[in-house]
């Protein structure tokens, strides 16, 4: 993938690693259930974010501060170039748009939700409308849940969360949100977060489409990247992890969608490279 020529400057960063994780306060969850979670949980939605925001029990810890701008590392720089890509195609398709903020960090820091670690993986807290990013996650998705390691699937993490930052910005993070307040049991209210995280798959499709436009070229996929991405949108299906983990499949209980549904609504963003081909909420 093409992108260190790409300009920098407009991801929005806020680098706080080195800043030393801290501790969580107040008897928050053990880091092996949060290593569950950060598995079965990839992308963490913004319900399930504030859900779990009161387990985390750093809600009124110190906020931490780090440095701003483009980091000097190249990881730190990809996920500047490709936050700024994004923000440049978001502009474009949804009048109003106003970017997220993004912090990498390491191990854990404070974000508008409570505390965040690593082992959660990527999330966006709807709160503070920022995507929180400790990049070895990249690392864990490809030793051990099989993800490609190329940088379009990198990119595909960033771009999913950002699709969660338009979904707060259009309103339907809220109307989910409501809707699973109003479902049945849990089984109804998991298929809205189903549906909310199928579109930000497909959010990362319409971004890919349009990378190389909005930059001139210096942002764009080579030959065969898009199917790196389909390879790790199918290594994080709840299916495949489920089965990863030893447990039975159990529909009922997906919150991200099968491999199947990863694969088809990414590349359904990507073929169309339009917003309005991301509708997963017919049906629910």
């Amino acid at each position: 993938m093409r992108w260190q020529g790409g300009r920098t400057g407009g991801g929005g960063i806020e680098d706080r690693r080195g800043l030393g994780g801290g501790a969580i306060a107040g008897g928050g969850l053990g880091v092996g259930v949060l290593a569950i979670i950060g598995y079965l949980v990839f992308g963490i939605d913004p319900s399930t974010t504030t859900q779990l925001a009161s387990q985390f029990g750093g809600v009124g810890a110190e906020q931490q501060q780090g440095q701003t701008g483009t980091p000097k590392d190249q990881a730190g720089q990809f996920v500047d170039v490709i936050g700024g890509n994004i923000n440049d195609v978001w502009a474009q398709k949804l009048n109003g748009y106003q970017p997220p903020k993004v912090v990498i960090y390491e191990q854990g820091t404070s974000t508008g939700c409570g505390y965040g670690q690593s082992a959660m993986g990527p999330f966006y807290c709807p709160n503070d409308k920022t995507v929180y990013l400790d990049l070895g996650f990249w690392q864990e998705m490809e030793s051990q849940l099989g993800a490609s390691g190329a940088d379009f699937a990198r990119a595909y993490v960033i771009a999913h969360e950002f699709g969660h930052h338009v979904q707060t910005l259009t309103g339907t993070s809220d109307q989910v949100r409501q809707a699973q307040q109003r479902a049945s049991g849990q089984a109804e209210a998991n298929q809205y977060s189903v549906a909310l995280e199928l579109q930000a798959d497909c959010y990362a499709g319409v971004w890919a489409r349009n990378a190389s436009a909005v930059s001139n070229g210096q942002v764009a996929l080579d030959a065969g990247e898009f199917e790196e991405g389909m390879k790790t949108a199918q290594a994080i299906g709840d299916d495949t992890l489920q089965r990863r983990s030893g447990g039975r499949v159990s529909p009922e209980s997906f919150t991200h969608g099968s491999s199947a549904q990863r694969v088809e609504w990414l590349q359904r963003g990507y073929q169309s490279g339009d917003p309005a081909s991301c509708d997963t909420f017919s049906g629910t």
